[in-house]
């Protein structure tokens, strides 16, 4: 059965963005059945260009993520999710929507890369460390066993996660 995990940040436009791909380009490559799905509380209507530069520049293909809101993920036909993760500290202080399946929900915070000085160079080198250390975190949720694990288990696996 596929693990859902939904990362959230307030625009969608980084660093959820940047989760859910990395998320579903290392579980394709392990051969894992897990799916992310990203959203914000308030979508920007658009990815950041930084955000979209270090994924094609790892090899990832955009072509198929957008801003969206997290309503479409509260809504009764959505995925189940089985995690929910957020990644800017504005998402984890708002009140989520109620989740159907009352997934396991974790905060990985990460500074935003798009207020780096530096200018574009600053915030593209931003962009990677941030895209690095996000794949980093997915692929420790990855390397657990997912579907054996009890939502208690999980939710101290994902603890553990946030603070190495």
């Amino acid at each position: 059965m596929t693990t859902n995990v939904l990362i959230l940040c307030t625009h969608n436009s980084a660093r959820s963005v940047l989760g859910e791909a990395m998320l579903n380009h290392l579980a394709s490559k392990a051969g894992k059945d897990v799916r992310a799905f990203s959203a914000g509380s308030a979508p920007g209507g658009r990815l950041n260009p930084f955000a979209v530069e270090s994924l094609v520049r790892t090899g990832i293909d955009v072509s198929g993520y957008r801003s969206k809101s997290w309503d479409e993920f509260a809504a009764s036909h959505a995925p189940v999710m089985r995690i929910v993760i957020t990644v800017c500290d504005s998402a984890s202080a708002e009140t989520c929507p109620y989740w159907p399946g009352s997934p396991v929900k974790v905060h990985w915070g990460y500074p935003d890369p798009s207020l780096a000085p530096g200018g574009d160079e600053g915030k593209r080198v931003a962009f990677e460390l941030t895209r690095q250390a996000i794949g980093y975190r997915m692929l420790q949720l990855l390397a657990l066993p997912l579907e054996s694990m009890s939502d208690e288990e999980l939710q101290q696996a994902l603890t553990a996660i946030s603070e190495s």
